[in-house]
């Protein structure tokens, strides 16, 4: 795996060195930058920087939480780091396979960190890896040059725990639930947790996993011992068990919806423009999403 990032880096440094302005950053709590990306769909326009990526620093080292969605982005993540910290970026984590949150990856090979994700995380990224290249390089254009996959180089099973030095964070995986390659990530100094896209907030929550696992995968985080959470898309939250709650509200109701669609023997298409539609004014690019989340989800529940 590391020969292979070896080559990603000589591909990255063959690239012309240029400076791209840092990610604005907040820090939500000490030693925790967050960046939020803008609520733009992964279409035609995208540009590579819409969902919540950021980093911990200690004091040996800085882990970053999601690097963007290509080169560029993992770079201005780069570059607002280094406006913050000179320490060495010891672990860069993906908190899913998701291409607004790996492609940064690029970025920070020249670090020589540890990559770390879900123990699914390098199959998915093999299978999607062709379709993600296509069609980012489509969206994005010269934008997206230099980016690619690059896979982890530890893997969590369950649970795992890194140390920055005086700051440990813990990080868990997770069943089918948003994706097959969930994790999240506790800074357990300050008990905040990133969600990766187990958490939408403001935005339509995507569903690309098991919506059932899902709704479950919900009621965990809500017992954790957390005092902020920051959500892979959206503002970090006051009332994180408030945003968990409409969250699973809005995906109880889909499931509920389309089960009824499948049971009354409406099509899928006609499906799609009356499930969960009460929740329409509630969350951001939800016919978009919406849609697409009914798309995904009849025909697998038309097996149960």
């Amino acid at each position: 795996m590391r020969s292979l990032n070896l080559l990603y880096l000589t591909l990255a440094l063959m690239l012309p060195q240029l400076s791209h302005a840092a990610l604005a950053m907040k820090e939500i709590a000490p030693g925790i930058f967050v960046h939020q990306g803008a609520h733009e769909d992964l279409s035609e326009g995208y540009h590579g920087d819409i969902c919540n990526i950021g980093f911990v620093v200690g004091s040996a080292g800085v882990a970053v939480i999601d690097s963007g969605g290509s080169h560029k982005v993992g770079t201005q993540l780069l570059e607002a780091i280094r406006k913050v910290t000179s320490l060495p970026v010891l672990y860069v984590i993906n908190t899913h396979v998701h291409p607004d949150h790996i492609f940064g990856n690029t970025a920070f090979l020249a670090e020589n960190p540890a990559y770390i994700g879900h123990a699914k995380l390098a199959d998915a990224m093999e299978r999607r890896r062709e379709s993600y290249m296509r069609s980012n390089a489509n969206w994005m254009g010269a934008e997206f040059d230099g980016s690619a996959m690059v896979k982890p180089t530890m893997t969590v099973d369950d649970k795992m725990e890194i140390d920055l030095g005086g700051r440990t964070l813990h990080i868990v995986a997770y069943p089918v639930a948003h994706t097959n390659t969930d994790i999240t990530v506790m800074d357990l100094a300050s008990a905040t947790v990133w969600t990766g896209d187990l958490l939408f907030v403001d935005r339509t929550p995507s569903v690309d996993g098991d919506i059932k696992g899902w709704i479950s995968v919900i009621d965990q985080l809500k017992g954790l011992p957390a005092q902020r959470m920051i959500p892979g898309h959206g503002n970090v939250p006051t009332d994180w068990k408030a945003a968990l709650d409409k969250e699973q509200r809005y995906l109880s109701l889909l499931l509920a919806d389309i089960r009824t669609s499948i049971k009354n023997g409406v099509v899928m298409e006609k499906t799609m423009d009356t499930a969960a539609s009460t929740e329409k004014d509630r969350w951001l690019l939800f016919d978009i999403v919406n849609r697409r989340n009914v798309n995904m989800l009849y025909p697998a529940l038309e097996w149960e």
